[in-house]
């Protein structure tokens, strides 16, 4: 079982206050003292700064945190495994970006799911550096991403491939263009991704390549979530730089009109993250066939 101790470090670090720990631990504050005392003796570190009205972790302290965390989750993973087992049942957090929460693939996590009646997902969506976080942590078994990130923990299988487009309402006067230019988007209220955004990273980097930069555009708003820019462009309230695969929808319904920009190529992977010891590796091998066979399938 996790040590206490641990249990303990993590609500204390949350609070930020040994009372407050003690209640939602159901111990008196001095267990909970003599805990973070214990931990503090055998990491042999300050875990924390206890001044007047400075109660926060020490960079040691930060450290056991993560680690305490990451044996919390593989702790809680390993009384799910053996539930599952004893159940015959198998169980996948898989992670998704918000990106990919408005493409097909959510449907095909579905699908496999109904294909498989002994699987169970668990879907989360998050930003990208946040599932990598709880990938690395354990908290996820897989990540569906944008691109790749240099990790000797990792690997990847690829979905498909994926480019960003400019999305306008279909009474915009560009709409009715081939592609749009950098000069003309220049001229336009944009509506943008996050700059956190791996969509965002991705319009930025490649402007600068060109020795552009989004300084010289007129970002009106930011949005985080990819169905309100999509709304909002509907309703000619700006334009947006948006992947391809996210507004399929709405172009085949007619509601929307993507165009390439000029001299702008921003083409990614899309891919499965997972650890390099996740040992369900067929399953992902089912995942990408049956992306392959519906995503495909128009």
């Amino acid at each position: 079982m996790l040590d206490v101790k641990l249990e303990t470090l993590l609500v204390v670090a949350d609070c930020k206050n040994f009372t407050k720990a003690a209640e939602i631990l159901s111990l008196t504050q001095p267990a909970v003292s003599n805990h973070i005392n214990q931990l503090e003796k055998e990491c042999n570190a300050k875990l924390f700064f206890r001044g007047k009205g400075d109660f926060r972790l020490t960079q040691e302290g930060k450290i056991a945190v993560t680690y305490a965390r990451r044996l919390k989750a593989l702790h809680d993973k390993m009384l799910v495994k053996i539930a599952d087992e004893q159940r015959h049942v198998s169980r996948f957090r898989i992670g998704i970006t918000h990106t990919s929460e408005n493409n097909s693939i959510t449907e095909i996590l579905a699908k496999y799911a109904n294909e498989y009646p002994h699987i169970t997902i668990t879907i989360l969506t998050d930003t990208i550096n946040n599932l990598y976080d709880m990938l690395e942590n354990y908290e996820l078994d897989i990540a569906i991403v944008e691109g790749k990130r240099l990790s000797q923990k990792l690997n990847y299988f690829m979905l498909d491939t994926d480019y960003l487009v400019c999305v306008l309402n279909n009474e915009n006067p560009l709409s009715k263009q081939s592609m749009v230019t950098i000069n003309e988007l220049k001229k336009e209220n944009m509506i943008l991704r996050l700059p956190s955004s791996a969509t965002r990273q991705l319009f930025e980097s490649t402007l600068v390549s060109i020795n552009e930069n989004i300084e010289n555009f007129n970002v009106s708003l930011e949005v985080d979530n990819v169905a309100t820019i999509k709304e909002l462009v509907r309703k000619d309230l700006g334009v947006s730089i948006l992947p391809k695969s996210a507004c399929i929808s709405e172009v085949k319904k007619g509601k929307l009109t993507i165009l390439p920009i000029e001299n702008l190529s921003m083409m990614r992977e899309m891919n499965i993250a997972y650890n390099k010891d996740f040992t369900h590796v067929e399953v992902l091998k089912d995942i990408v066939q049956l992306y392959q066979r519906i995503a495909h399938r128009n």
